[in-house]
């Protein structure tokens, strides 16, 4: 199961953590991604979407 959405492909970034001394230690950016059945080509399908494609309308939900 993939961090990454199915519509626009947005994945994990890279960063640093950042202590009061400024020490940075590696971690990850996510995406706000939601599990959700959508149609896709006319089929019902369970995709994981990001909040950016929800917001933008890029799939059609269904419920």
């Amino acid at each position: 199961m993939s961090k990454v959405c199915d519509i626009c492909g947005k994945g994990a970034l890279n960063g640093n953590y950042r202590s009061h001394s400024t020490h940075a230690t590696k971690r990850k950016f996510y995406p706000n991604l939601h599990k959700m059945k959508a149609e896709i080509n006319g089929e019902v399908k369970t995709v994981r979407v990001c909040s950016s494609c929800l917001k933008a309308n890029k799939v059609k939900k269904v419920i």
